[in-house]
């Protein structure tokens, strides 16, 4: 009987319009809240992702300023060597003794380390240089300008060449494919021709380029997944596919031995792994060829 009485008592309450009424208004201002909320929420995300587009962009932007600093530090102090020359070819021819003409030498050793510098960035074993001796009892100063003069212009072109010539490794580890032909990597039989060198890595690691150049192309390139292209002088480019990563863009300067991007598995690829290409007046040639000095 007590239960009866109550279910009429929560009918009535149930079924009285002020209760009705006021349940309708905490249900209304519950949901406003909940949009309130919500678009407070949205807002927020909002700001967020234009707050870290912004950062992205002015990183990016910085990044280049600073690119572009460096090499015009770089082009300054290549001036300021010139300079330098110049002024101990000067100092020398005006000087009847040798002694200024042979601290000349210093010039010459300078360019020597920054050739061994490149060489080394390549993994490539420095070379040494052993200058002719000079006649003895001879203090001919023409004859001591005459001959660190012409060993400072062979060094100079060697100095260019070798900043400017696709050499040495573009990271050390040993080759898991040579160029040339070769069966499919893929199974199913057959064979291909192979353009280029691929090297051995992990996922992530470090590539470099092995030359001084221009970035001609950075992206995707079907096969060649994540791809560089990076064009020198006399011709000749370098390619560097399968990337995880690129760290350079299109139309940048890089120096030999900067870090172009990270070792990955993208396009037709079995695996983590680098593939090399060097190229002469677009076509592919052998990369051995240019893993030396020699």
């Amino acid at each position: 009987m007590n239960f009866k009485r109550n279910n009429l008592s929560r009918e009535r309450v149930l079924n009285n319009p002020g209760f009705r009424e006021r349940l309708a208004q905490v249900k209304a201002l519950y949901l406003n809240r909940i949009k309130t909320i919500t678009a407070v929420c949205f807002s927020l995300i909002a700001v967020l992702m234009v707050t870290v587009f912004q950062l992205n962009k002015k990183a990016g932007i910085q990044q280049a300023e600073n690119s572009r600093l460096a090499a015009q530090v770089e082009a300054l102090q290549d001036q300021l060597s010139e300079g330098s020359e110049k002024l101990d070819l000067i100092a020398a021819t005006s000087d009847s003794s040798s002694n200024k003409a042979l601290t000349y030498i210093e010039s010459i050793q300078s360019k020597l380390n920054k050739i061994n510098s490149y060489l080394n960035k390549r993994g490539l074993r420095s070379i040494a240089f052993k200058a002719s001796k000079l006649p003895k009892n001879t203090d001919s100063k023409s004859a001591h300008l005459d001959l660190y003069g012409r060993y400072n212009r062979y060094l100079d072109k060697l100095v260019d060449n070798i900043a400017q010539m696709p050499m040495g490794y573009p990271r050390v580890a040993g080759l898991s494919s040579v160029f040339g032909g070769r069966s499919n990597p893929f199974g199913g039989g057959g064979g291909e021709f192979h353009p280029g060198l691929d090297f051995k890595g992990h996922m992530g690691d470090p590539v470099k380029c092995t030359a001084s150049g221009k970035v001609i192309f950075s992206g995707r390139a079907g096969g060649y997944g994540n791809c560089v292209k990076i064009r020198h002088t006399n011709n000749l480019e370098t390619w560097y596919g399968h990337l995880s990563r690129i760290t350079v863009r299109q139309g940048q300067s890089v120096n030999v031995g900067q870090l172009i991007g990270k070792v990955g598995s993208t396009g037709r690829s079995t695996g983590p792994h680098l593939h090399y290409e060097v190229r002469r007046n677009g076509r592919a040639v052998n990369p051995k060829q240019y893993l030396s000095l020699n």
